[in-house]
């Protein structure tokens, strides 16, 4: 059996700027597979290639052993999309809108009415199918947005940030539906910068970080790669490089410590893989207050897929993002200062 999506050796850039520089990953049938990375590290690029709404400058794409590039049309036939950023006329009902876009599918008109019940009875939209859609909540019109995607019953669902900005109740119904469509057979493709959301759902999941695949597999199995427990820390800032290297040498003698890494974009930042089942709080906050360190945050914890992002790379997701914001806003005030 063909692979639902196969992915090999993509690349992509936008002038100068290179999105994608190569990934490469393979999605089985009836899975939901994981793309996880900072905001900025490629995975709505490559989502957009999957889905023919960008021509790849190089590279393999397949949706069910069909070329997304030879073959465009056959691919989109198989494919739902629900972008990250939810496109809805304000003015149309629900009911409305879910009739245009099977218009738009070209579906025969003998099954619109029975397919659109369906949907909108799974995605409890019965309350609001009759409203205008200007009038939705985000949770709801993210509902709308997947009944719309759902309505030619696609083999894969692509599915780009499908939670953002949603509130804790409205992710855990997309979450549980989600569930629900991978056990009727639909595979299923999410990208997103949510730990928690891909630890959750993926069977497999490929974390990608400035265009590259850095590490692929199950939730599981790239935690237990790790081994040990994590400690964070946060302490005092560093008033110099001696300080730091002090710090972390105090910690790397401590016998039940195996690695210290200071976080490359927080200096103050410290995390720590000890020997699982260590209780080594006490003794870590000892041994910095001993030479004026104090500890600000202590927590220990079980690998998580933050840590292989860590491990991989040398800063969490979150600092990933910061640094993306920062250089964004950095060049925003470049080119403003340029006009």
């Amino acid at each position: 059996m063909a692979a639902a999506v196969l992915i090999k050796n993509l690349q992509k850039s936008y002038g100068d700027v290179q999105a994608v520089k190569d990934i490469s990953f393979t999605v089985e049938p009836g899975e939901i597979f994981g793309l996880l990375g900072p905001n900025g590290a490629g995975k709505t690029t490559t989502i957009r290639c999957l889905c023919t709404l960008a021509k790849p400058d190089q590279g393999k794409i397949e949706v069910g052993g069909i070329s997304a590039i030879a073959s465009p049309k056959a691919v989109r036939q198989r494919l739902g999309y629900v972008a990250q950023e939810v496109a809805i006329d304000k003015v149309l009902t629900g009911r409305e809108l879910l009739k245009l876009q099977a218009a738009l599918y070209h579906l025969p008109k003998s099954m619109i009415g029975d397919r659109i019940e369906q949907l909108i009875e799974v995605l409890g939209l019965q309350e609001y199918a009759d409203k205008k859609t200007g009038t939705y909540s985000g949770g709801i019109r993210k509902r709308l947005d997947l009944a719309a995607g759902l309505l030619h019953q696609p083999e894969v669902l692509v599915l780009d940030e499908p939670t953002v900005g949603l509130d804790i109740e409205s992710r855990m119904v997309v979450w549980q539906f989600l569930q629900e469509l991978r056990a009727a057979g639909t595979t299923v493709l999410i990208t997103s910068h949510y730990l928690q959301e891909i630890d959750a759902l993926a069977d497999r999941l490929a974390i990608i970080d400035r265009g590259v695949v850095i590490a692929e597999g199950t939730p599981s199995e790239l935690k237990d790669k790790l081994g040990g427990d994590r400690v964070t820390l946060r302490i005092r800032e560093f008033t110099s490089e001696e300080e730091a290297d002090q710090a972390k040498h105090i910690l790397e003698s401590l016998p039940f410590v195996e690695e210290v890494i200071i976080n490359s974009v927080q200096g103050n930042s410290l995390n720590l893989i000890v020997k699982s089942g260590q209780s080594s709080l006490s003794k870590i906050e000892q041994s910095l207050a001993e030479v004026e360190l104090p500890t600000f945050s202590l927590a220990q914890s079980r690998p998580s897929l933050d840590d292989v992002y860590l491990a991989a790379t040398g800063r969490t997701i979150m600092d990933a993002e910061l640094a993306a914001a920062s250089t964004r806003d950095l060049k925003k005030e470049q080119k403003q200062q340029m006009k």
